[in-house]
């Protein structure tokens, strides 16, 4: 097996299998394969590379979970423990420049909490913000207020959705392994559960994001695994709109003696998969947080056709010793897709074109 024969099945439109997801990941052909990934970038967005124009709210720390990958997390009697309060959060999305398109809202299990108190913020963020769209609560999330209100998925997702739910994101995939999810996080749903919510927000015409955590225990055969769950899950229930390869970044974990970061060629190898995998998502992701805006440039010529955004502060990423910056201002987003070689297109959560910078 070559590259050379996987190029050739990809232009007769023939899916790849498992054999060669795998030789494609162990190949040392790494400009080779990323061709390969730019190629259907191409074949989907041209030359266009999105960003929005957004503000990351991570409401608590508090959580029960306790994922032994997670530096974010706190018990609640520590100095740093935090919970925002809605004012707070309202007051954090006011404190953007007028045009802000999305907020993105995750945080950590509340071991106190009420569902209301999910409900209410999503209500009061919308009353005060009608125009941005407020992607929240990841799967994860979603099975814990279905927990604690005593309801089933449908119900808690439709409950949120009247009070202005408008998109979710994709965190708490990390790696869709039974073995790495007993080690790691054995708190948090498996992989079916996961696939449950997403498809059930699907139906509700809630459109959600996927993720893949990758650079901790996890083998090559289980991202391959990983990849292909999420094709098919699009193929059955269509909604995801980006997949987003998160590289694992060890500082202040408990794993972070066993574990180093992985390195750049790793990072760009991943995405370079996850884009000639999943060619039924319309966008992947070069997530310059995890990345580093450096990596995430090269990371547009390896599949990726979006940067994410401007983001504010970000806390679970950094927590964990993330380099990059807290956020990114519009104009640098810009330059940033520019000096890269491509075309910034400005969008909204749900990849509708607001700004071609072509000039």
């Amino acid at each position: 097996m070559n590259v050379e024969y996987i190029e050739k099945k990809l232009e007769s439109k023939e899916p790849l299998n498992f054999e060669d997801a795998k030789y494609l990941l162990s190949s040392e052909k790494l400009i080779e394969i990323g061709k390969l990934a730019r190629k259907i970038k191409y074949e989907k967005s041209q030359n266009k590379v999105y960003f929005v124009f957004n503000k990351h709210i991570n409401y608590t720390n508090l959580c029960v979970s306790k994922c032994k990958f997670c530096a974010f997390y706190r018990n609640g009697d520590e100095q740093d423990a935090y919970t925002m309060e809605i004012d707070t959060i309202i007051d954090e999305i006011g404190k953007m420049p007028n045009g802000i398109k999305e907020v993105h809202i995750v945080g950590g299990l509340h071991p106190k909490k009420p569902f209301s108190y999910y409900v209410d913020m999503i209500k009061t963020i919308k009353k005060n913000f009608r125009d941005i769209n407020v992607k929240a609560f990841t799967a994860v999330e979603i099975d814990y207020f279905s927990n604690l209100e005593g309801i089933s998925y449908k119900e808690t997702l439709s409950i949120l959705k009247n009070a202005g739910l408008d998109s979710m994101p994709g965190g708490g995939a990390e790696v869709f392994s039974e073995r790495v999810r007993k080690r790691l996080y054995p708190n948090k749903i498996p992989y079916e559960k996961w696939a449950e919510v997403h498809k059930i927000a699907h139906s509700l015409d809630i459109p959600t994001n996927a993720t893949l955590l990758f650079g901790h225990i996890e083998t090559d055969d289980e991202i391959i695994n990983h990849l292909f769950k999420l094709k098919k899950i699009q193929e059955e229930s269509p909604g995801f709109l980006c997949f987003i390869p998160l590289s694992f970044h060890p500082e202040n974990t408990p794993l972070s003696e066993n574990i180093k970061k992985v390195d750049a060629v790793r990072e760009l190898k991943v995405l370079a998969l996850s884009s000639i995998i999943l060619d039924n998502f319309p966008h992947i992701k070069a997530y310059w947080v995890m990345l580093s805006p450096k990596v995430g440039q090269i990371g547009l010529h390896f599949g990726a056709d979006d940067i994410d955004g401007t983001i504010g502060q970000e806390r679970v990423t950094h927590a964990a010793g993330a380099k990059s910056p807290l956020g990114l201002a519009k104009e640098n987003m810009i330059n940033l897709i520019k000096n890269a070689g491509f075309v910034p297109v400005e969008r909204d959560a749900l990849y509708n074109e607001i700004a071609v910078y072509d000039e």
